[in-house]
């Protein structure tokens, strides 16, 4: 009889932290925008290019680590294999989900809301087939369920709501405004890139029928990756305009005129896979699964605390939301100029992440207490 050997226990923050040894001398604020770089992910990139030279294209080795990309995106979000679609990005996500639903009747509206990312809003509303765009207007409001729950009824075909905001961190009240949408027969459509990675949940506790996030940032990987859950991938009502060889029932049959979809969510996929992203993706997975989001999630909570109480005991102007579970994993600043402070702050070598007018303070599991400190003493001195 075999016996396995015992999965090694998580990693503590600390532990988890001396996997990035560029953390040592440059405190990484900016996960919000690009996660910071593993030793693991470095020593990848090495192996991916070097394992190049003087040899052809290996199709099978590519292939093989999109299918464990796909394999380890679907541990990570709690389905299966057939229930996630490889992409480029949100935007080809969003784009095949809205492309594969029938507009054409009664049930023609898709609520939004002013938290959604340009990367999936702007999809929405670039379609010509007669869908009615119903906003959710002001940041603040949309964090709010009721103010959901008051524009979903019986006309709504797809809500659109992010787990977490691209603009100052903050969670909506998903779980309230899912429970609505199925209620009234609407589908739910989450953006999490602003939070997987750090956030703990699962598709089935979110209870959604699509997902999408990407590899850039709390995933700890690089652009040009991007995972699609669909729950039900056998029930598309129109099947995908966008697609490729990658979204037949066998790409390797190389027959151009035969467009046929499979069942599970390749169907949604289209052409060549971004192979360094793929490698870089797991990589990241791999990283990940070294430590427990669940116990790491309130490590990444009390530094967030700190940090808004230093900052504003500094006498800055925080976009901070007073309802702790609305609290995500940054703190945002509000000011006229933050791309001047971020530039100054990277003069110290801390990344921070400027949007509009806040400068996004972003925390991962490798955050520390350190980090808040040299912040802080930079902020001073500044």
């Amino acid at each position: 009889m075999t016996h396995q050997a015992p999965k090694p226990a998580p990693l503590t923050p600390e532990q988890f932290r001396n996997q990035f040894a560029v953390l040592d001398e440059a405190p990484h604020f900016a996960s919000c925008s690009q996660g910071a770089l593993s030793d693991h992910l470095a020593h990848t990139m090495q192996r991916m290019t070097a394992s190049l030279i003087g040899s052809q294209a290996p199709w099978d080795v590519w292939v093989g680590v999109v299918e464990q990309y796909r394999s380890m995106s679907a541990a990570f979000l709690g389905c299966t294999d057939r229930q996630i679609a490889v992409l480029s990005c949100a935007s080809e996500g969003a784009f095949q989900v809205v492309s594969s639903l029938d507009w054409s009747g009664e049930r023609n509206k898709l609520v939004t809301s002013d938290l959604e990312f340009p990367s999936v809003g702007n999809v929405w509303r670039a379609q010509r087939d007669g869908i009615e765009i119903v906003n959710v207007e002001g940041i603040s409001d949309a964090l709010l369920a009721d103010n959901w729950i008051a524009r979903i009824d019986e006309r709504t075909k797809l809500v659109s709501i992010p787990l977490v905001s691209y603009i100052n961190g903050t969670r909506p009240e998903i779980a309230r405004v899912i429970e609505h949408a199925h209620s009234v027969g609407a589908l739910v459509f989450v953006d999490a890139y602003q939070g997987a990675g750090v956030v703990p949940f699962t598709v089935d506790e979110l209870n959604c029928d699509f997902l999408v996030t990407g590899n850039l940032k709390y995933l700890l990987g690089l652009p040009g990756i991007a995972s699609l859950y669909v729950r039900h991938p056998e029930k598309a009502e129109r099947d995908a305009v966008l697609t490729g060889w990658f979204g037949r029932v066998d790409p390797f049959e190389f027959d151009p005129a035969l467009v046929d979809y499979p069942d599970t969510a390749r169907r949604f996929e289209t052409g060549t896979y971004a192979i360094p992203s793929a490698y870089a993706g797991v990589a990241g997975y791999e990283v990940l699964a070294q430590i427990d989001l669940d116990a790491c999630w309130p490590h990444i909570e009390r530094l967030r605390e700190q940090l808004a109480e230093e900052l504003t005991a500094l006498g800055y102007k925080l976009d901070y939301p007073e309802e702790p579970a609305c609290r995500g994993p940054e703190v945002a600043i509000v000011m006229s100029d933050p791309d001047a402070l971020a530039a100054k702050l990277a003069g110290f070598r801390i990344g921070t992440s400027p949007r509009g007018s806040r400068l996004r303070l972003s925390l991962h599991a490798y955050s520390s207490q350190s980090d808040i400190e040299a912040l802080v003493a930079a902020l001073k001195e500044l």
